[in-house]
């Protein structure tokens, strides 16, 4: 049972730590009354930018390399993230329109820029990725150690805490008091003096960032390239999360950790004798499959923050 979960556990959160970052950041947005569709375009950009950034970079920055990439991704994809938030609050364009646009132009973008610079299809392999560690002193620690603490990726656990602090800052703290009023009522929002257009914009770049922050994660420890392929439903898997997680940041990590699981089923089903003999296409679809089971089952008991998807026209009742 020991080597079972330390098979199960590492992997599941290695493939979930994408999907906690990206849904985060769905989950900023739509608490401030933005759908996002374009999350799977946020993390295509941001995987992009890292990949391409830790090519152009390794021999410069050495070690830190990956860490650089992935807050260039960052700030790459929160400020292209920007394209939605105007057409979605300053000109009220349809908010699944500009998301599905954001997807489709940001893959035309990577791909298109892939083929000019290295010649193909996709890029080379990067020489920095991000590496599994053991966390010091936690991993001696008798059978949890090995279990949680051995051949683990920072990133996984760096998932985690700062899913703690999106749920500190939307629900402690002032700014999360009015991102949230804002979603859920914006005109008296806006008549006690909040700016309603300006933290939706505010959301919607956060989520950017953190979309930017799950799509090189992603490349950096498991594509470690770049093609039309590397990011392939990802993001609405983390839609799926922030809807399966009632938009609150603790239930969209939970959310996020389940669908990782399902991803890891592909690479540990061998070792998990219920699943041993199941064919290796069921596991491969599995995600995708419990994704669609997850939302049919729970949508219609996930009560959206209540402007979700309305744009707000000052002076319109």
């Amino acid at each position: 049972m020991i080597e079972i979960l330390q098979s199960v556990i590492p992997t599941t959160l290695f493939y979930s730590a994408p999907l906690i970052f990206t849904a985060l950041g769905g989950v900023f947005s739509e608490r401030s009354g933005v759908v996002n569709i374009g999350l799977e375009g946020l993390m295509v950009m941001g995987a992009f930018v890292g990949i391409v950034f830790n090519l152009t970079f390794a021999d410069v920055f050495g070690d830190w390399t990956p860490w650089l990439a992935i807050l260039t991704a960052m700030v790459v994809s929160a400020i292209f993230s920007i394209i939605h938030a105007i057409a979605s609050v300053s000109f009220h364009a349809s908010q699944v329109v500009s998301g599905v646009a954001i997807n489709m132009l940001a893959l035309g973008i990577g791909v298109y820029l892939t083929k000019q610079w290295y010649g193909k299809g996709q890029t080379d392999m990067v020489d920095r990725p991000f590496y599994t560690t053991d966390v010091p002193f936690l991993s001696e620690v008798p059978v949890i150690g090995s279990i949680f603490f051995q051949g683990i990726y920072i990133t996984s656990y760096l998932a985690i805490i700062v899913a703690f602090a999106a749920w500190f800052i939307l629900y402690r703290t002032p700014f999360g008091l009015r991102l949230r009023a804002v979603g859920e009522h914006p005109m008296a929002a806006d008549t006690n003096g909040i700016n309603v257009s300006r933290m939706r914009y505010t959301a919607v770049i956060i989520s950017g960032a953190f979309g930017g922050l799950g799509g090189s994660i992603f490349a950096l420890t498991i594509a470690s390239n770049f093609s039309h392929s590397t990011i392939v439903g990802q993001g609405f898997m983390a839609l799926a999360a922030v809807i399966f997680g009632k938009w609150h940041p603790l239930g969209a990590m939970g959310a996020a950790l389940f669908f990782g699981f399902a991803q890891s089923l592909s690479v540990i089903g061998s070792s998990i004798p219920v699943l041993q003999d199941v064919p290796q296409i069921f596991l491969l679809i599995a995600p995708y499959v419990l994704t669609i089971l997850a939302l049919a089952g729970f949508i219609g008991r996930a009560d959206a923050p209540r402007a979700n998807g309305e744009p707000y026209i000052k002076g319109n009742r």
